[in-house]
């Protein structure tokens, strides 16, 4: 794994140190949500990307996608459909050294305002061609493209590698 992602090989230890048996990938979902024809983004750390984080070990990725929109924007909402299924890795920088499948959900949004929290500073819907700095290690332009083009589309097809 160090060779493959040049990392030292103690951090590389690291990383997998509390994982017994077979290695499987993290999951991670992020919640595409809009308001005419604008999508919502989230400023984490001076840089933006749809909300969302990691699926915990009880939960569903429905649920977790819900609990995270709550915890990061604090609206309440209702996963619609998948847009995609991404090996992350191949759409996101830097690369880990570990697999993380990423899970965009289409979501409508039922109530509740922002307040900002630990993670999250500001929340604002974005036009395409007005998107903010993405944080391209959560969300790149071409995943916030993606989202768009499954909103516009009623017979959208999952996309998945």
């Amino acid at each position: 794994m160090g060779m493959k992602t040049d990392l030292p090989v103690e951090k590389v230890a690291n990383l997998f140190c509390n994982e017994t048996g077979y290695q499987t990938p993290k999951i991670e979902t992020r919640a595409a949500m809009f308001k005419d024809n604008k999508i919502l983004l989230v400023k984490e750390q001076g840089k933006w990307s749809l909300p969302g984080g990691w699926v915990d070990y009880n939960e569903t990725i429905a649920s977790s996608t819900i609990n995270e929109v709550k915890e990061e924007v604090g609206l309440d909402i209702i996963p619609l459909r998948v847009i995609a299924i991404q090996d992350r890795n191949k759409h996101n920088l830097p690369l880990k050294a570990y697999g993380i499948c990423k899970v965009f959900m289409l979501c409508s949004i039922e109530g509740g305002s922002f307040q900002a929290n630990k993670e999250t500073t500001e929340s604002k819907f974005f036009s395409f061609g007005e998107l903010p700095i993405l944080d391209e290690d959560k969300t790149t332009t071409s995943q916030v493209k993606m989202c768009f083009e499954a909103f516009n589309n009623d017979k959208w097809q999952v996309v998945f590698d």
